[in-house]
Formats: structure tokens, C-alpha cells, sequence
């Protein structure tokens, strides 16, 4: 169990920030300050239990942020910690995210964002540390109780997106479908998708956009077009949740965690070598993040989301028609295509 009120580390030499933070989060934290980075591994060698998460300005004096920073990153009993900054306008926001940071807060605080990404950054530690020791155990029980986890997980991430939670069950019933369709009609993957074990390809692709809550709300939930800088925060959604599942345990003992990566770090990646992060092309792409990708692009081209209106079933079967051997592997675009009724079917009936 956590304990009822988890533990906060707040680091600035600003006084007036800290008495704000406190005030902001007293009612729901047990909170612990620090002036500088040197007062804050005093702290933290000192707490018990450890906080569950640091809020680390970046500009004092004796220690700054970033150097406390990379020397928990460097130790084993800390660099699991998730650290919010404390930014300023002229930080570097992409900079922190790329360094490791979960997410930031800019001054002067607005106390629903800080409470909000304060709850959601706890509650993905408090998943993370559950999950890793269920993995441990390594038990038919715990690989249940690990599969339900996850799944909550996935709700819990899908809410803070404005969705219903129904896009996770639309796209896991997709990606069936389309494994469904490929072993049935004796096609080049079947082989391959039947040792793959295709159960466990759907439950995976709960966790197709872990990555999402390492990305701030202004961009994750901005009502339009994303500017650049805020596309390449966007797109470290990829690597943030390969980097997450790979703390539940061991991808390589697991074939759920191994899809669950494979899945999170390759689905927006492109048949032409033209997508993120890695640029992988044709093959080089899993299997598995190659039928995400189709079943993610057709339910954001079919559904409604915070930045554009929902299009028509036959227009998203164009696009993907369109993007065959370019964006989409043309065999499981092709498969797509076949079952487009089935895709419509599902898609209408979880809304």
C-alpha cells in the first residue's frame, strides 16, 4: 500500500515559491523543502519513506538543478524518482523532457496544473512500482493482476487525453481483427503472427500511448496545430514509453513487456523510413508496431479529438489506401482495406 499522504521534495531557493507550492499541495501531500540541490540530498538521505516526487528548480546557488539532477540520475536508489522542473520562460523546456524530466511547471504557478501534473506523475510511480513487482513474482496470478494494472494504466492515460477510454478497446479490437483477417486468408505474416501469440499482441497495444503522460498539457491538449517545438515534445511520447515499460521489467523474459516496447516505441514509425523516433524502414519496423500504426492512424482519422472533427469511414479508408507502401505496410494496409465493414463495425459500437 502507498501511504496516505505521499511525500513531495520541493527544491528552490525562492522562498515565496516554496510557501505557494506548500500551500497548493498541503492538503493532499506530506511536503519537504530545500533551498538547493546540496540541502536536497541531504533531505532525501534523510527521508523516510522517500518522496515519491521531486519539484527541482533550476537556477540556485551552491548546487543548481541540473547538477542534482544528473547526480540522481546516477544513483540507483533515486533515479527512479520522477523530477518535475520548475521552469522560467527562457528555460528550455525540450532540453529538461530530453534530459529525463517527467514534465514542468512554469511560473508563476497555476494551482490546478500544479496539482494535476503533481497527481498524475505519482500515479504512474505508484503503477510502475507495483507492476515491477508483480513482474518479479512471475506467477499466472500476478500476470493477471498485471494485465488488469496495465490496463488501468492505459484508462487512466486515455482520460488525461480527453478520451472516453474507449480508444484503447477500439484499437485492441482493430489490431485482432487484422491478425484475425492475416492468419485466416494464409497470408506472408501468419506464420510469424501465430507465434507471436496473438492474444497478447492485442493486450498490448493498451500501452501503445504510455509515453502521453510525460507530455505537458498545453501540447498534449492544445485545440490545434502543434508548432514545431511543440511536435518534437510531442513525438518523445515514443521513446518516453519505451523508457517506461522498460521499468516494469525485463522485455526480454517477457513477450507481453517485449510487445508492449516493440508497440510504444515503433508505431509511428513509416513503411518508407520516414517516421519516428528511429526511422526504421519495412521490416526493420516489428510486426506488432506495424499493425498498431494502421489501427491507431484509422481510429484518429474516424474519431473526434480535442483538434480536429471526425471523418467519414470511406475518406479514412482512402488515406490508408493512399499511404499503402508508403506510411502503412501494404500488406496489412491491404488487409485494412479487405475488412473495412468489421473496422466500421467496431468503431460504432465503442464509442
Amino acid at each position: 500500500m502507498h501511504e496516505i499522504n505521499p511525500t513531495v521534495l520541493v527544491v528552490d531557493d525562492v522562498e515565496t515559491n516554496v510557501m505557494i507550492l506548500e500551500e497548493i499541495l498541503k492538503d493532499d501531500y506530506n511536503i519537504i523543502t530545500a533551498s538547493n540541490g546540496k540541502e536536497a540530498l541531504d533531505k532525501l538521505r534523510a527521508a523516510d519513506p522517500i518522496p515519491k516526487i521531486i519539484l527541482l528548480d533550476i537556477i540556485m546557488p551552491e548546487m543548481d538543478g541540473r547538477e542534482l539532477f544528473e547526480i540522481l540520475k546516477a544513483d540507483k536508489q533515486y533515479q527512479r524518482i520522477p523530477v518535475i522542473f520548475i521552469t522560467a520562460e527562457n528555460d528550455s523546456e525540450s532540453e529538461l523532457l530530453e534530459a529525463g524530466a517527467v514534465d514542468f511547471i512554469n511560473k508563476p504557478f497555476l494551482p490546478e496544473i500544479v496539482k494535476l501534473r503533481v497527481r498524475n506523475q505519482i500515479a504512474l510511480k505508484n503503477y510502475s512500482d507495483n507492476l515491477e513487482q508483480m513482474v518479479a513474482k512471475k506467477t499466472a496470478e500476478a500476470t493477471n493482476t498485471l494485465e488488469n494494472a496495465l490496463q488501468g494504466l492505459a484508462n487512466v492515460i486515455e482520460h488525461r487525453d480527453l478520451e472516453s477510454g474507449e480508444h484503447v478497446k477500439r484499437t485492441q479490437l482493430f489490431v485482432r481483427a487484422i491478425i484475425d483477417y492475416l492468419i485466416e486468408t494464409n497470408s506472408v505474416y501468419a506464420e510469424e503472427l501465430i507465434s507471436l501469440q496473438p492474444n497478447i499482441i492485442m493486450k498490448s497495444m493498451a500501452l501503445h500511448d504510455v509515453g502521453k503522460i510525460a507530455i505537458p498539457d498545453k501540447i498534449l491538449l492544445k485545440p490545434g496545430k502543434l508548432d514545431p517545438d511543440e511536435f518534437e515534445i510531442m513525438k518523445t511520447h515514443t521513446t518516453r514509453g519505451m523508457e517506461i515499460i522498460h521499468e516494469l521489467g525485463d522485455v526480454n523474459s517477457s513477450l507481453y513487456l517485449k510487445h508492449c516496447e516493440d508497440i510504444c516505441y515503433g508505431h509511428h514509425e513509416r513503411w518508407d523510413g520516414k517516421g519516428y523516433p528511429r526511422k526504421l524502414k519495412e521490416i526493420e519496423i516489428p510486426l506488432s508496431a506495424r499493425l498498431a500504426s494502421l489501427a491507431d492512424v484509422y481510429d484518429a482519422l474516424v474519431c473526434a479529438r480535442v483538434y480536429k472533427a471526425a471523418m467519414p469511414y470511406a475518406e479514412a479508408i482512402e488515406i490508408i489506401t493512399q499511404g499503402r507502401g508508403t506510411q502503412f505496410d501494404p500488406v496489412i494496409a491491404d488487409a485494412v482495406i479487405a475488412i473495412q465493414d468489421k473496422f466500421m463495425e467496431i468503431s460504432k459500437m465503442y464509442r
